[in-house]
């Protein structure tokens, strides 16, 4: 088990920016890829990014590249999502999740999620 929890939602002006935070309880956190995924209204939950154990290796989805940035210190056993230029579109619950493969875009691949965090981006 893997016990995460998302924090650093809000609501926001589009072109703004915003830092979720995703922090994991227990000593094996660093041994899992970790992923963001996020759900819109109405609407599957879509991939966002993905870091793998070691930090080296990112993946993002095409419409968040260039805006969005994973990143994770293992020492503190958190993963951050830093998302700038923020769109209306953005809007979603943010979810984050383990899993114990390479870095991937398939949310079956993962094996543990947290509840989600709120971000609403206002035109």
């Amino acid at each position: 088990q893997v016990p995460l929890v998302e924090s650093g939602g809000g609501l926001v002006q589009a072109g703004g920016s915003v830092r979720l935070s995703c922090a994991a309880s227990g000593r094996t956190f660093s041994t899992y890829t970790m992923g963001w995924f996020r759900q819109a209204p109405g609407k599957e939950r879509e991939f966002v990014a993905a870091i793998s154990w070691t930090g080296f290796n990112t993946i993002y989805a095409d419409s968040v590249k260039g805006r969005f940035i994973v990143s994770r210190n293992n020492a503190d056993n958190v993963m951050t999502l830093q998302m700038n230029s923020l769109k209306p579109e953005d809007t979603a619950v943010y979810y984050c999740a383990a899993c114990i493969m390479a870095p991937s875009d398939n949310r079956r691949a993962y094996n543990y999620w947290g509840q989600g965090t709120q971000v609403t981006v206002s035109s």
